[in-house]
């Protein structure tokens, strides 16, 4: 019989699948290679918060990560489309912005989201941050 795993492993193992909204594909392609390769998700990416609901009724993820500022529908429309959804009304949000002045950050957790990274961020610590913020909520 295995040994029982630590509850801190438990809660890592839920979040595997990330869907992740950012326009800039040079940015994307960065934090997608950070998300996959150092933190070990499986990420579905998308060009627009236009694409959100689509890609998460598809992808069915355990977390989304929204850029502020995309084109078209930014991220706080996103997170609010996500939520008239019944299917996706609570699920985890990060927002990724050079938005990150205390008030702005505090709109965004009043919004529901449960984290914010700032950009630029660092890809080496980038999965190891969303686990931290995934944890937090776990707790």
């Amino acid at each position: 019989m295995a040994p029982p795993l630590e509850c801190s492993a438990l809660l890592l193992m839920d979040l595997e699948k990330i869907l992740y909204a950012e326009d800039d594909p040079d940015i994307q392609t960065i934090g997608v290679l950070a998300l996959e390769n150092l933190g070990g998700f499986t990420v579905k990416t998308c060009d627009s918060g236009v694409e959100v609901l689509s890609a998460a009724i598809e992808f069915q993820p355990d977390l989304v990560i929204l850029d502020i500022m995309m084109p078209g529908m930014d991220g706080i429309e996103a997170l609010r489309s996500l939520r008239d959804n019944d299917a996706f009304q609570d699920i985890p949000v990060i927002f990724m912005t050079a938005k990150v002045m205390k008030e702005e950050q505090q709109r965004y957790e009043e919004l529901g989201a449960l984290g914010v990274i700032a950009k630029p961020f660092d890809p080496v610590t980038l999965g190891e941050r969303v686990h931290e913020i995934w944890r937090q909520r776990n707790a």
